[in-house]
């Protein structure tokens, strides 16, 4: 029996990619990543250029810091560690892809009024290819998530369909034009919600975020995670150090050494562009965007 969705959310994101959960986690859940957040800001001011930790907008100074992302807030915040293992993150993750699962990475993407950079369309699973796509992204709204702040758009039941081209003149570019594949920009949907309240979006799904052109911030933390049998494709992006190493991502259940095939599309990230990893880095690669780029 599902946890906390019911059969027709279940059915629902099988059809179309994607959920939002409102007011799903509590105000002192939130007041608490609010005050997490403050802490890495007071840190970006010391900062000139991005680090391990820290990625900072194209026109950060320190005079007026611009900090686009924290990089694995999990890994630097106990508080966002214990939420990610908590059944608010869990259970909802658990309902859609089983009872074994297993880290990816997590990030915490911040747009700040009035310059926040936008994050063209792409498909996560074109950047770490797995054997099968039990893949999705939890995002909690840290914002109240309108259409001015830049909110994720997603093309329902694009998940369904194949893995677009992410490559400029044979290079990843880690994104592409929708209308060139044929994919109609009215088609795409906003996922807004007040503070509090969850996304959940699937692996395969294309999705991307415009500029935040209002006069508040949009700040959304994302737990990526898969079904423990999906490993990793050769030449995928994501970080493998070994099995004892990827067992120890395992949020909930149990590991497994034998992979689950499943017949789906799958193209290869490579080769890299020679840039810092980094999707807003990796996507300056495009001849052509969807968006606007900031000032």
């Amino acid at each position: 029996m599902p946890e906390i969705l019911s059969s027709a959310q279940i059915a629902s994101y099988k059809q179309n990619g994607y959920l939002v959960l409102e007011r799903h986690l509590p105000d002192d859940i939130m007041e608490n990543i609010r005050s997490e957040i403050a802490r890495f800001e007071d840190e970006a001011r010391g900062i000139t250029e991005s680090n391990d930790r820290l990625d900072l907008e194209d026109s950060h100074t320190k005079k007026t810091p611009r900090l686009r992302r924290i990089k694995l807030p999990h890994k630097i915040s106990n508080m966002i560690r214990d939420l990610m293992y908590s059944d608010h993150i869990l259970a909802p993750a658990r309902d859609l892809i089983g009872p074994d699962l297993r880290l990816h990475t997590s990030k915490l993407n911040m747009k700040s009024a009035g310059y926040g950079a936008a994050v063209e369309w792409h498909q996560d699973y074109a950047f770490y290819p797995h054997t099968n796509d039990d893949i999705l992204a939890i995002g909690v709204i840290i914002d109240d998530m309108e259409s001015e702040n830049g909110p994720l758009m997603v093309y329902p039941g694009s998940h369904r369909g194949p893995v677009y081209d992410h490559h400029v003149d044979g290079v990843f570019a880690g994104a592409f034009i929708p209308e060139e594949v044929g994919l109609d920009p009215k088609d795409a949907v906003e996922l807004k919600g007040p503070a509090g309240s969850v996304s959940i979006h699937h692996g395969r799904i294309v999705h991307g975020s415009a500029l935040n052109t209002s006069d508040q911030s949009r700040r959304i933390l994302f737990y990526e995670m898969m079904a423990a049998d999906a490993f990793p494709i050769m030449g995928s992006m994501t970080v493998w150090d070994g099995i004892e190493d990827y067992d120890t991502r395992m949020l909930c259940g149990e590991p497994t050494i034998t992979p689950r095939l499943k017949d789906i599309p799958i193209r290869i990230p490579q080769p890299q562009p020679d840039v810092p990893i980094s999707i807003y880095e990796i996507q300056k690669g495009l001849k052509k965007r969807s968006f606007g780029t900031t000032m």
